[in-house]
Order: structure tokens, then sequence, then C-alpha cells
């Protein structure tokens, strides 16, 4: 029977894509299927699950997420012999209230699929210390299972021993110990990790994290450790926005949740893809789907893509867009350096990183105009990671939207017509 295992920490920098790339790469080059998750809302460490296994990665959100369909997703490990799944921030980190079944956090996903944590302990700065923080993170919500600690940032052997004897002294169990390495780590931008596929040397970096875990970890012991996993029969299938989709995918445009195209795909939908950056129009269907990514390293491009603009505008279907997706259907993106570039302009709004300032947590969305696939009053949990400003939003608001301890968000998302767009990324439709 499949087992599973999650991959936490006491909070974000602490190693945790790095163990699980390695433990993934690893595990994948001794032969065996390995079916990697991530633990929140998170577009961008997927893809990179998928380059280290073969295998397509998805998320899985206590938050956002109806336990159907969190069964339905984990149906995706039928034929994988382990499971991995990648928490976010600190193991207990999630938001003040719970939404479908929980608080966004690790250790929610841990509880409900009884699956053992692995704790990556950042050990800089710190020797028996570790031991305590291992065991206040295992004791903090009752009936958590911790199979062990993966010591990362080593400096020494004397540092090892004593990092050993903490962890003992707490009755866990280290399952490795990672020297420090600056080499080894994966360039960032502004919204997380440089995204997988534009990494030419990203083999090269995977290949080394993998050597490095199987050098200094017990794999084995750690395959043992796994919670069998079992696998229902739920399918899972989502309302598409249509039966032809037209989905921008490329540098620019590629934040979208893999569950969301999979469950289209598997209700009957048809996803054509398209990249805007290489000045191609929407292929002809029902819908264009213009997803979020970095359109504003992309902004002269963009805007000089007159094909791409005119086949966006002569569309005869209904056109979304989200965060960066929402941002090229307004009328002009202005990039960090005060330099507008004209845009679309199927919608009124006009944003800038002129002046950045962070956007971020979960949203819950009553839409107040129907958008595709989904009607007037339908209620939607997503997630918002963005730094732009909205300079002018002329248009109808879309959406009432509130943030996960239920205040209002300004930021409704607009529509006008056949063209809607928001800031937020749909994850599921709310119970």
């Amino acid at each position: 029977m499949t087992g599973g295992l999650i991959i936490s920490a006491a909070g974000s920098g602490s190693g945790k894509t790095l163990v699980t790339l390695g433990l993934a790469r690893a595990f994948t080059a001794q032969g065996l299927a390995v079916q990697c998750f991530k633990s929140g809302p998170d577009y961008i460490d997927p893809a990179f699950h998928r380059a280290a296994t073969g295998r397509a990665s998805f998320n899985l959100d206590s938050w956002a997420m109806q336990p159907g369909m969190v069964a339905a997703l984990l149906g995706k490990a039928a034929g994988a012999d382990i499971v991995l799944a990648e928490g976010s921030m600190g193991l207990h980190d999630g938001v003040a209230k719970p939404g479908e079944w929980g608080r966004g956090a690790s250790a929610d996903l841990a509880l409900h699929l009884d699956w053992p944590v692995v704790l990556v302990i950042d050990a800089s700065g710190q020797a028996q210390t570790a031991g305590a923080v291992a065991l206040g993170l295992a004791m903090y919500r009752k009936g958590l299972r911790v199979a062990g600690v993966i010591l990362n940032k080593v400096g020494s052997p004397r540092h090892e021993a004593m990092l050993r004897a903490g962890v003992a002294a707490a009755g866990l169990t280290v399952l490795g110990a990672l020297p420090r390495i600056t080499a080894l780590q994966m360039p960032e931008r502004h919204l997380g990790l440089v995204q997988a596929e534009e990494l030419p040397d990203l083999d090269r970096l995977l290949d080394a994290a993998a050597d490095l875990v199987a050098a200094h970890v017990d794999l084995e012991a750690l395959r043992a450790a796994a919670a069998p996993l079992p696998l229902g029969a739920a399918a899972l299938r989502l309302r598409p926005p249509g039966q032809r989709i037209a989905l921008a995918r490329d540098e620019a445009f590629s934040f979208v949740y893999p569950h969301l195209v999979e469950g289209w795909r598997a209700a009957g939908a048809e996803i054509l893809t398209f990249s805007p950056l290489a000045d191609e129009p929407p292929p002809a269907a029902d819908v264009c789907w213009l997803p979020g990514g970095y359109p504003e390293l992309h902004g002269a491009r963009l805007a000089n893509a007159a094909r791409f603009r005119t086949g966006l505008q002569g569309f005869d279907g209904a056109i979304h867009g989200e965060c960066g997706g929402y941002m090229v259907l307004g009328e002009a993106l202005i990039d960090k350096s005060g330099q507008s570039h004209q845009m679309t302009g199927l919608l009124g709004l006009v944003t800038s990183f002129a002046a950045r300032k962070m956007h971020l947590g979960y949203r819950l969305a009553t839409l107040m105009a129907p958008m595709p696939g989904q009607g007037l009053g339908a209620r939607l949990r997503g997630h918002e990671f963005r730094y732009s400003t909205i300079v002018a939003q002329p248009d109808a608001a879309l959406a009432r939207v509130q943030d996960a301890d239920g205040a209002e968000v300004a930021e409704t998302g607009s529509y006008r017509g056949r063209v809607s767009g928001s800031y937020f990324h749909l994850i599921a439709e709310a119970s």
C-alpha cells in the first residue's frame, strides 16, 4: 500500500523545498514512483515536484477545499510507491478562522490524513535547542505524529553531535543531517522561487539535491515511517468555464492550479494552450482564461504583441483573467521603473508596480455578476498574492470579496460585458 509523509518545519526558509525535492528525486532514482503534493495555496512548488518525479503534483488545502476534493486528489497517488506532501510556512501556521475543514495549516492535513510529519529543522545558530523546537512542534496539537527530524545547515561534526543529543533528549528520531551548502539554492524573485520552466539547469539542481539527501538521510527508515494511504474511487471533476478553453500558458501566464486543469479535463473540457509572449492569438474556444504569472516582467513585450491583443479583442467567447491575467485585460500596466505599457483595454483597469505593496491571503468571493463557469451569487474560495496596486478601476465590481477573517477586501475584481477578472486565484467552489 502507498505510504505518505508530510515534510514540514518551524517556518519558511528552513529547507522544506530542498528536502522534498531531494527526497523525491532520490526515491525516483531508486526506481520508485513518487507522488508529490503541496499543502496550501502555493502555485510554484508543484512544477518543481513534477520536474523531480515526472508525475503531476497537486495542492491540498484545508481552508479552500472540501474533504471530497482532497480525497479525489489523493486518488492521483494511485500506482505510487511513496507520497511526499510538502508543507507551507510553519507546521502550525494558518489563518485565524477555519474554512472548509481547517485553517490551511500543514498540521491540518497531517491530522486529517493521519500522516506522520518529517520535521526539517534549520540548525544554524542553535545546538541542543533544536530538540526543544522539534518537541514543541510535535506536541502543539494533540494527535500529531512525527516520524523524525532532518537537521539542515549543520556546520560541523561537533555541531551535528550536539544537535543529535538535543533531539534524542526530546525523544525524537534523527532521520538525517544535511551539511550547510550555500551553493545549492533555488533562485528566487518577488513571488517566490523562479519558475521551474525558467531554469535551464534545473535537472542539475535536482540531481545535486538528490545526491545530498541520499548521502545524509536514512532513506530506508524514512520510507518505512510513511503511513498507509487508502486510495478511494472518488473522481476529480470540476465545473469547467467552457467546453473548449483557450488557456494562456507561458512565462508570463503560469499560475493556474494543476487540479483545476485536471478537473476541467475530467469533466470533458478541451484545453487549448497558447502563448501571448509569442504573440499568439487565442484559438477559437468558448472561453479564454488568462492565469496569473509575471506580466510585469514582460510589459514591453506584451504591449508589442499585436496579434495577441487583436485576437483577444476579437475573441467571440467569454474572457476571464486572474491576477496577472486580470492586469493584462486592463488599459495599462505600469512597471517598477514607472514606465506605462499598453495592455488589451478590455477592462478599464490600470495597475502599477512603481509603488509595490504585498497583498497576501485567502479570499472568499461571492459573485455579483456571472463569470465563466460560475453564476450570479456563486461562492468561491481562492488565494491572492501580489505586489501591484490599482491606479484605476472604472468597471463594475465582479464580487464581494472577504479575507479569511471575514474582513472586506477592497479589490473586488471587475467586469465589462463578457470580460471579467479578479486578483484572486480560484481554488474551489465554497460549500
